[in-house]
């Protein structure tokens, strides 16, 4: 197949979006699959090899946001305008990125849904341009359903399929203000007309967007993410560990209150408060941005109010190499998101290592949980109900090891790269062939 791959990039930010889209690029060419990867707003920041070499940057940060509150803006001639896309001003605009406004998203977020009626046409048109330069594609690909007012202009300037991945566009609209929220959901909603198919990575979430924006079942498929194991496959095995030998508990992702860094937190400081588990250690890695920084503050002054200190350890932004060590390093790994997750993309990572989790029952957690064999569920998302579900684990290493080595080997079997696009492709077979 001939495909375009767009993915906004998320500045210095961790983005496990982008983390997916450029591994299944990198997969989908090594398969065969004339693949262009396309970035949108800002630099990534990859724990791979870049798929995007080469290739540059639309619908540059500085400019959207110009597009947006300056009209002259739209119509000022494009070296003007270019000048904003230097790449030295783009990592700039990345650490600014955390500080914007909510109001500001949300009135962005409906213009770019709205396409063509957009303020970002001119972007949206330069875009386009450049594709169309290009050898038509069978699909271009949008990494998430906050791009889908692209999908109109595309089909109609390449004569080419639209299809739109579905990760985790529920909680960020869900989290803007009115009326920006309602808005979004409702200019999202309109957009399905131009839209070819979507690509889900867990049967919870197609069903759930299905639902809520009316999507007909048969232009809906499911893709489970995927991840190269490279770098696990040199692990050593894990050493058997008896009772009353010191564990460590993980948290990987976002250092944020949306991923529950604050219950892991305090499920930790409960562990330890009843002398239960005296050689128990918190490992807390992830991506960490100035935005986040005053959140781990306060998680670390719970820490040190429970005199556990130098009992927990932060590792922020770690490299690949590191956060495979990370990973190997934990025997039970958490991250208890508060509004669900459409995958979790550390929930695989965490198996490729032989690392097990406890998640609670909501969203795509138990869904890959069951698939896995590779943990346990804790029920309410609460610091008091993951305590408990942790406790005997514990207290058992063995069968931590257990859950640990069966995930390992699903993931194997079933979340590698090359697993990923061999499904892709062939999701995207059947919507090609339903499209009209």
């Amino acid at each position: 197949m001939n495909l375009v791959q767009i993915t906004p990039g998320a500045g210095g930010m961790y983005c496990g979006n982008c983390f997916r889209d450029n591994t299944l690029v990198a997969a989908l060419r090594r398969q065969g699959h004339d693949t262009v990867m396309v970035p949108l707003y800002l630099p990534m920041t990859l724990d791979e090899a870049a798929t995007h070499t080469g290739t540059p940057t639309f619908f540059g940060g500085i400019n959207v946001y110009l597009s947006q509150k300056l009209a002259w803006h739209r119509r000022a001639p494009a070296w003007f305008r270019n000048w904003f896309d230097a790449p030295a001003l783009l990592r700039w605009a990345a650490g600014k990125a955390a500080k914007t406004r909510p109001d500001d998203v949300g009135e962005l977020n409906v213009s770019m849904l709205r396409g063509e009626s957009g303020h970002q046409l001119r972007e949206l048109e330069d875009l386009t341009a450049w594709l169309r330069d290009r050898p038509r594609p069978d699909a271009v690909m949008l990494s998430n359903a906050l791009l889908s007012g692209f999908a109109h202009r595309l089909r109609e300037a390449l004569g080419t399929r639209v299809i739109v991945f579905l990760q985790s566009e529920e909680a960020f609209l869900d989290s803007m203000p009115e009326p920006w929220r309602t808005r979004s959901w409702e200019t999202l909603a309109s957009c399905g007309g131009s839209i070819d198919g979507w690509i889900s990575p867990s049967r919870y979430f197609a069903d759930r967007m299905g639902q809520r924006l009316g999507l007909p079942p048969d232009k809906v498929e499911v893709v489970p993410n995927g991840i190269s194991l490279d770098g696990y496959d040199r692990l050593p095995p894990r050493p058997a560990k008896m009772p009353g030998d010191p564990l460590h508990l993980g948290f990987f992702a976002r250092q944020c209150p949306e991923k529950g860094l604050d219950t892991v937190v305090d499920a930790f400081i409960e562990l330890r408060r009843n002398g239960a588990f005296p050689r128990l250690r918190l490992r807390v890695g992830g991506g960490c941005g100035p935005g986040d920084e005053p959140f781990v503050a306060q998680q670390k002054g719970k820490l040190a109010q429970a005199g556990l200190t130098a009992d927990a350890s932060f590792h922020p932004n770690l490299s690949r190499d590191e956060k495979i060590a990370f990973y190997a390093g934990c025997d039970v790994l958490s991250v208890p998101a508060k509004q669900g997750e459409a995958f979790g993309l550390y929930i695989i990572e965490s198996l490729a290592a032989g690392t097990p989790l406890v998640q609670p029952a909501i969203g795509t957690f138990p869904e890959l949980l069951e698939a896995t064999g590779g943990g346990v569920l804790c029920g309410p998302n609460t610091a008091g109900a993951l305590a408990g579900a942790l406790r005997p684990l514990l207290e058992q290493p063995a069968r931590l090891r257990e859950l640990g080595e069966a995930g390992r080997r699903s993931v194997a079997q079933h979340y590698t790269d090359e697993v990923m696009a061999r499904t892709m492709v062939a999701a995207l077979a059947r919507l090609l062939a339903r499209a009209t």
